[in-house]
């Protein structure tokens, strides 16, 4: 584990003391699905609200991690052939993008789909990154909107890079062969948060084979939003991109560890509850939750596969032809392997049964 030595800011002990409070309000414990909430959400004081710069490629920038698109604009280019394609499939002219970070990922596709897209909405509930994506999405401003909420339908492409892995998660943990919910607590000795267990029925959706003391996610608000998305999905398809697993591997017995992680200044750590407000907080995504989320609401699954093998497939090599050293460089790191090419991985599902260029090969949708 890699901790960053860096001051607190003051504004800590006030989403400090709004957490505290929410713990008296419920008898001094929380879940802590609720907790990593108001850490990253609260308004004004959690990590995506406070206002300040997350994304971008090196620390001295202030930011604390980096996500493709702004490793590569090649990611957007590629990742729009395949969305021309939905476009064009579904006879729709509408991309709705979740959680759009800085703007990066829509400028990029914005630019490459062209006329193909005449209708492209943001659905992000940080106000300080909206105005950072409309600077960013100026020369497209006649195209972009902006929603604080889901609409009642939706028609057409639905792209989320990054978004499922930040939503909060409840943790199980396994003790003595048995399972129980971990949340957190404040300890007026200590003044800091702390981990407290409670007893619980339930148990996560893939069973844990042995008997050691295993800790793991439940994705219960991803899966929600999964199941809204597809409730309202009439015509396109939905592409989701992140890190994760299906959940074989997920609940693996090796992974005992669960995959919660947070990152500050491009370093990692696993202490969700240091530093609270002022660093991100991520798990890995459970890709067969995804899957079936969808499929409850009656949506298809249209592929799955890693990332590397979507962008090849999404034409990532042509686009590559004319580019400089440099540029061919960066765009390598979306497909090795050691990068993000393995790790990452796309799954994309619709209302009706087709297979998008993306997933023509290595399609692994059989491994959910």
């Amino acid at each position: 584990m890699n901790e960053q030595a860096t001051s607190v800011p003051t504004a800590l002990t006030a989403i400090s003391r709004l957490i505290q409070a929410s713990l008296h309000k419920q008898g001094g414990w929380m879940p802590f699905d609720r907790f990593m909430a108001l850490a990253l959400y609260a308004p004004g004081l959690g990590y995506y609200s406070a206002g300040q710069q997350q994304i971008g490629r090196m620390p001295h920038g202030g930011s604390d991690f980096v996500t493709a698109p702004e490793i590569s604009p090649y990611f957007g280019q590629a990742l729009a052939n395949s969305m021309r394609e939905a476009l064009k499939h579904s006879h729709t002219d509408t991309v709705y993008e979740f959680g759009a970070g800085n703007g990066s990922l829509a400028l990029q596709l914005l630019n490459a789909l062209g006329d193909a897209v005449q209708h492209y909405t943001i659905i992000d509930v940080s106000g300080s990154l909206r105005e950072r994506q409309a600077q960013t999405l100026q020369p497209h401003a006649h195209k972009v909107t902006w929603l604080d909420a889901l609409p009642d339908q939706l028609q057409g492409v639905v792209v989320g890079n990054e978004v499922l892995d930040a939503m909060p998660v409840r943790l199980l943990h396994r003790v003595n062969k048995v399972w129980q919910e971990r949340g957190v607590v404040w300890r007026e000795d200590t003044q800091a948060f702390d981990w407290q267990d409670q007893a619980t029925t339930d148990t996560p959706p893939f069973e844990v084979e042995g008997t050691q003391d295993y800790v793991c996610e439940v994705h219960a608000q991803a899966e929600a939003f999964v199941r809204s998305l597809a409730e309202r999905l009439t015509q396109g398809a939905m592409f989701f991109i992140d890190y994760g697993f299906p959940a074989h591997e997920y609940y693996h017995p090796q992974r005992h560890m669960g995959t919660l992680m947070c990152h500050q200044g491009h370093l990692s750590d696993t202490d969700p509850l240091s530093q609270v407000g002022f660093k991100d907080i991520t798990t890995h995504v459970n890709f067969t939750g995804v899957a079936l989320a969808a499929q409850e609401m009656g949506m298809q699954v249209l592929g799955y596969t890693s990332q590397a093998h979507f962008l090849l497939n999404s034409g990532l090599l042509p686009l590559l032809e004319n580019a400089s050293v440099s540029e061919r460089s960066m765009a390598q790191k979306l497909i090795q392997d050691h990068e993000m090419g393995e790790l990452f991985k796309v799954i994309a599902v619709g209302p009706d049964e087709w297979t998008p260029m993306g997933f023509v090969q290595a399609d692994r949708t059989h491994r959910l």
